[in-house]
């Protein structure tokens, strides 16, 4: 095991979200259209996390 990987076991969460070609083509066309899906992804979740705050 590389020391990147043991970095990865002890410290990475990954998480997976299934999407519905019949029903959620559109979250599909966005994702496909961004080039780094993971930090819109993340960029989105945090921009959210700001919001709830200001409430």
């Amino acid at each position: 095991m590389t020391p990147q990987d043991r970095y990865a076991k002890k410290y990475k969460k990954q998480y997976s979200l299934p999407c519905f070609t019949t029903t959620e083509q559109d979250i599909i066309d966005k994702l496909e259209s961004v080039p780094n899906k993971a930090g819109y992804i993340k960029r989105l979740i945090r921009a959210d996390i700001e919001a709830s705050k200001t409430k």
